[in-house]
């Protein structure tokens, strides 16, 4: 027997591994329209068509669809089909996506409803008035913040098959304080917590269902560190060998309250997400970020020496005023610093982000299809953006996997950057490729550019990568004598000479 309901929730994630935390919310705050409901979670890797059939065959009349930058035009495809086939389903989209009138994308010009902001209680509510036929003439809505004590907490909707595959999104507070004008957390007035005992109750019966790797999305953990310190002590009250916890932290805020309590875990149980983005303080102050650098040195190098942390750390290219000089320096600052990895992130465009309104000064132009990512600036031409993109790749194959431990005090050298570009350089001009490049082809890759173009002995070089070859348990060697067409790649124009190195 097929199953129907009124209401739908859904949205596409980037992959199975991810769960939908905005919609648990929805569905938790639906009322008596709940029992009318259901959540269903698809990926973005999946055809819209096949979507489109399963979300049909509940016979709906409302579907909501949460809307992000990474799912926005597989949701239009979805969307697109759901009107053709049965156009009086009632379409109601929410999400950041689609929050910022009049900056909008063209999915909402086929949904009937567009939530902007907060949506529990006007979600519940305008479900209610469609299905007594009272169906609103507006169609943007700007959504009511609930007083967070009020909300119903989602922790329970949570299912065995999400708690067994999926990450586990928790959050301890919302908002942020802070303006920095990139990010969308900059429209928020201040940051505001659950109340702490209701919360750590529902964590609670998360841990006591078997979740062991918690997912904080606080923009902002180590806001207020009582709250922090509470929260971590309730980990350590619960602590086992597999629990593993995330979160993002403010770089320039460790009193030694909380260190004294960090020092408590046990290595590789923890994970922060510290977002460095720029260590120029002209850009900052441009953006609007406030951070004390030499603040945020200090604590990365204190996690990274006292704590048993694993330190994801964010930059930014592309941010207004930015140059190739300038982001080199801002990242042999951080690899100084030695976290475990440097995410290097492209400038997007976010609908309602301030930073828009650099646009025009700085030039800045952006890929008009989602992810809407930096093309050109007024400092950086096209073809510098494309070498940074290259950049992001190879890094993440090479100095984020973990896989080249031992090599990479060759590839970074003195300069890092420049080192490490003009690696990222030689590869791509000898394959052309930024994936799908076998493991055992990027260890002869690095070889060669270690020795042609870095002048490194040859014995040295296999020295390093012997090393990480059996570390990443791969068996036998590469044939670095075997190699004629690699060695003889077609030359790369370097655009500043600190990239030319001599033997």
């Amino acid at each position: 027997m097929s199953t129907t309901a009124n209401i739908l929730l859904t949205t596409l994630n980037a992959r199975y591994m991810h769960s939908a935390f905005g919609l648990r919310y929805l569905y938790a705050n639906l009322g008596e329209q709940q029992s009318a409901a259901e959540l269903i979670e698809f990926t973005i890797q999946e055809q819209p068509l096949s979507i489109a059939e399963k979300l049909l065959s509940y016979q709906p009349e409302i579907i909501g669809f949460s809307v992000y930058i990474w799912n926005v035009s597989e949701i239009e495809a979805v969307v697109a089909l759901l009107k053709s086939i049965k156009p009086e389903i009632r379409i109601i989209l929410g999400g950041p996506e689609v929050s910022h009138s009049p900056d909008l994308p063209k999915v909402c010009e086929l949904a009937d409803y567009v939530i902007a902001g907060p949506g529990e209680q006007d979600f519940r509510e305008l479900c209610e008035k469609i299905l007594r036929n009272e169906c609103p003439e507006t169609k943007y809505i700007d959504g009511r913040a609930t007083p967070l004590e009020q909300l119903i907490l989602p922790y329970r909707f949570y299912n065995d098959e999400d708690i067994r595959n999926r990450l586990i999104y928790v959050e301890a507070s919302r908002g942020c304080p802070f303006k920095c004008e990139f990010c969308l957390s900059s429209l928020d007035k201040t940051a505001t917590t659950f109340p702490l005992d209701a919360f750590l109750a529902e964590i609670d019966q998360l841990w006591q269902r078997g979740v062991r790797n918690f997912k904080f999305i606080d923009r902002t953990f180590n806001l207020k560190i009582t709250t922090s310190i509470a929260i971590l002590e309730f980990f350590l009250e619960r602590m086992s060998d597999n629990l593993y916890l995330h979160f993002e932290v403010v770089p320039d805020n460790l009193p030694d309250k909380l260190k004294s309590v960090l020092q408590k875990f046990p290595p590789n149980s923890l994970q922060f997400e510290i977002g460095i983005q720029t260590f120029d303080s002209e850009i900052q102050e441009r953006i609007s970020r406030k951070q004390n650098n030499d603040k945020s040195k200090d604590n990365i190098r204190w996690l990274r020496e006292q704590s048993g942390a694993h330190l994801h750390t964010d930059l930014i290219f592309g941010l207004p005023g930015d140059t190739l000089e300038n982001f080199a320096d801002s990242f042999d600052q951080l690899i100084a610093l030695n976290p475990h990895e440097i995410q290097v992130g492209i400038l997007k465009r976010l609908r309602g982000a301030p930073l828009n309104r650099h646009n025009e000064a700085s030039d800045l132009r952006f890929n008009p299809l989602p992810p809407y990512n930096l093309l050109s600036s007024r400092d950086i031409d096209f073809a510098t953006m494309q070498r940074v993109n290259r950049f992001a790749r190879y890094w993440d194959l090479i100095g984020n996997s973990g896989r080249f431990i031992n090599t990479l005090s060759l590839l970074l050298d003195e300069q890092p950057f420049w080192h490490f570009i003009t690696l990222s350089d030689q590869i791509y001009q000898r394959t052309g490729q930024t994936a799908k490049i076998a493991l055992k082809r990027l260890f002869e890759l690095i070889y060669v550019v270690l020795t042609d173009d870095m002048h490194h002995p040859a014995e040295l070089v296999k020295d390093h990568l012997r090393l990480d070859y059996a570390r990443a348990g791969l068996k036998g060697q590469p044939d670095y004598e075997a190699l004629p067409t690699l060695n003889k790649p077609a030359k790369v124009g370097l655009a500043n000479k600190r990239q030319r190195f001599h033997a």
